[in-house]
C-alpha cells in the first residue's frame, strides 16, 4: 500500500464561461470549485492507476470534505486514517496563465486539514508514504506531518517528498529552506520542479549526498529527468495540447510510485538500484499520465486504461 499524506481542499476554477453581461466591471470571471490539494491529487491519481493507496489527513466535516472524501473512495482510496473535524475546508483560487500554468492563492486561516494529528501505526503493507505541498508548511500541522516522515523513514518505508512551493504561504523563505534540508536524510525519493529547485537554492545533486535515493525533476514542456548516485536520465516531454497544468506534478509523483512498484523498487534503496532502461520507462509512463491531465481543465489525473490506450 502507498500511503498519501497531506491536505485536501477545493480548487477554485475560473470558468471558461464568458462573464454575464450583469457582471461586476471587471469582467470577473465565475469560479467553479473543483476538488484538489497536491497530496489529495496524488492519492487520487493513484487510485485511478491501479494502485493500492490510502490517505491520511484531517478533512472537514462540511459539505466540501464529504465530497472530497467521496471521491477518493469512489475510485479505491482506502481514508480509514482520515481524521475528520468540524472546520471549514481549505479554498485555493486559480490563476491560469496564457500557457495553461497556474498560479494559486490560498484561504486556509483556520481549517481542518491545519489540526492534522500525528496518527498511530500506519497499516503494516505500507510500503512507501508520500508528503509535500501546503501540508509541510501550514501550522501546527505541519510538525505532526514532519514527525510522520521521520517516523516511517525510520522504521523502513520508503518516503517520497515533493515540496511543490506555494511562496504565498512561507513567510520566512530561508527558514523553510534550512526545514527543507533538513528533511533529506528522511527521504527516500525527492521530486521536484525546476522552478521549485531554483527557489529552494540549492544544487539537486547535492542533495542526493544528504540522503535521498533519486531525485526526478520536472521540466514542464521539456521533460522529465533523474539524477542518482550513479547516473542522470532524461525523457522528453509527451505532447499534448495543453489546457492547463493543474495537477500535473500530483501525477507525476503517483505515476512514479506506481511504475517504481512495478518495478520492485518501493523498498528502501529501491529506487537507487534501477538501471537507466528501468528509469526511463519509469520516467516515460509518468510523463504520459502527466500529459493526460494537462489536456483536460482542472486536475483530473487519468485511469490506468487511458494510458494503455496512449501506450
Amino acid at each position: 500500500m502507498i500511503v498519501v499524506a497531506g491536505e485536501a481542499l477545493i480548487d477554485l476554477v475560473p470558468s471558461a464561461v464568458e462573464p454575464a453581461p450583469d457582471a461586476a466591471p471587471g469582467g470577473l470571471p465565475a469560479l467553479l470549485p473543483r476538488l484538489g490539494g497536491g497530496p489529495f491529487n496524488t492519492a487520487l491519481a493513484l487510485g485511478r492507476l491501479g494502485a493500492r493507496a490510502a490517505f491520511c489527513s484531517r478533512v472537514s466535516s462540511d459539505r466540501f470534505g464529504t465530497e472530497l472524501l467521496r471521491a477518493l473512495r469512489a475510485d479505491g482510496v482506502d481514508t480509514a486514517l482520515v481524521q475528520r473535524g468540524p472546520e471549514p475546508t481549505t479554498l485555493a483560487v486559480a490563476e491560469i496563465g496564457a500557457d495553461g500554468s497556474a498560479g494559486y492563492r490560498f484561504y486556509a486561516e483556520g481549517t481542518a486539514d491545519r489540526l492534522f494529528a500525528l496518527p498511530g501505526s500506519l497499516p503494516p503493507r505500507t510500503r512507501a508514504l508520500s508528503l509535500g505541498t501546503c501540508s509541510l508548511v501550514l501550522e501546527p500541522g505541519a510538525s505532526a506531518y514532519e514527525a510522520l516522515l521521520r517516523r516511517e523513514a525510520a522504521r523502513g518505508v520508503l518516503t517520497a517528498l515533493d515540496p511543490n512551493i506555494r511562496a504565498e504561504l512561507i513567510p520566512d523563505a530561508e527558514s523553510y529552506r534550512a526545514r527543507f534540508r533538513a528533511w533529506l536524510p528522511s527521504v527516500g525519493l525527492l521530486k521536484v520542479s525546476v522552478e521549485d529547485a531554483e527557489w529552494l537554492g540549492g544544487d539537486p545533486r547535492a542533495w542526493l549526498a544528504a540522503g535521498p535515493d533519486a531525485v526526478v525533476l520536472t521540466r514542464g514542456g521539456e521533460g522529465l529527468t533523474v539524477l542518482t548516485r550513479d547516473g542522470e536520465w532524461s525523457v522528453p516531454a509527451e505532447p499534448v495540447e495543453v489546457v492547463d497544468t493543474i495537477g500535473a506534478g500530483d501525477t507525476v509523483n503517483a505515476a512514479l510510485l506506481h511504475r517504481l512498484a512495478a518495478h520492485g523498487a518501493l523498498v528502501p534503496g529501491g529506487p537507487r538500484r534501477l538501471t537507466g532502461e528501468e528509469w526511463r520507462d519509469v520516467l516515460v509512463y509518468a510523463s504520459r499520465a502527466a500529459a493526460v491531465t494537462c489536456s483536460r481543465a482542472g486536475a483530473r489525473p487519468p485511469y490506468a486504461g487511458e494510458l494503455a490506450e496512449r501506450s
